[in-house]
């Protein structure tokens, strides 16, 4: 898991001899730190990376961005936009938690569906991948058959049956936890499909 990933680079860091810990944070522990950081943010995926990645997949300028969110009924300015959109180490940024995300993703479904009539459907106040997945499969209007082909542009293989398992609500007995790699696949095949092609 992404965990067990994480602390097993902290601690082979701490222990080796010739580690980037005994090297760099005696002297320049900020360094390390940053480094650090740097190798946890690969391994996991925030609502931000999600946001960013969406915006260069679809070519989203500022102004779309503020228009997808107007579809789900919620008011954004251009300057919330940037501060979403900055690195996370940038003085200027500010988190997009789970419910933003929600609401942005609601609105991307109306702006590449077209919005239905009567009242929209309330933004989740938590958020996972399999939410986050279901949500683009929608917006995309794609089958299984398709999210299994984004998947497979980098080689990345999953039977029918597993994918329809991240579709199921929780407490289901074939219910499936949908993890980081499978969504930051299926992104960067939507990025092979739509941005690289």
């Amino acid at each position: 898991s992404e965990i067990f990933l994480i602390n097993f680079i902290i601690l082979t860091n701490l222990l080796s001899p010739f580690s980037l810990y005994n090297k760099i944070s005696v002297y320049r522990p900020s360094r390390f730190i940053k480094q650090l950081t740097s190798i946890i943010q690969a391994v996991i995926m925030t609502n931000n990376d999600i946001l960013r990645r969406i915006r260069y997949i679809f070519d989203l300028s500022d102004s779309k961005m503020m228009a997808i969110f107007d579809q789900a009924n919620h008011e954004v300015t251009r300057a919330q936009i940037s501060d979403w959109l900055k690195k996370d180490d940038d003085p200027a940024f500010q988190n997009c938690d789970d419910r933003l995300l929600a609401t942005f993703l609601n609105g991307f479904i109306n702006y590449k569906r077209g919005r239905k009539e009567g009242e929209q459907p309330a933004p989740e106040k938590h958020l996972n991948n399999n939410i986050i997945l279901t949500k683009l499969k929608i917006a995309l209007n794609f089958k299984a058959e398709d999210v299994l082909e984004t998947l497979g542009l980098l080689g990345y293989r999953l039977s029918k049956h597993e994918l329809s398992a991240f579709f199921r609500k929780p407490g289901h007995k074939h219910f499936r936890e949908c993890k980081d790699q499978v969504l930051r696949n299926f992104l960067k095949g939507l990025q092979l499909k739509f941005r690289d092609e």
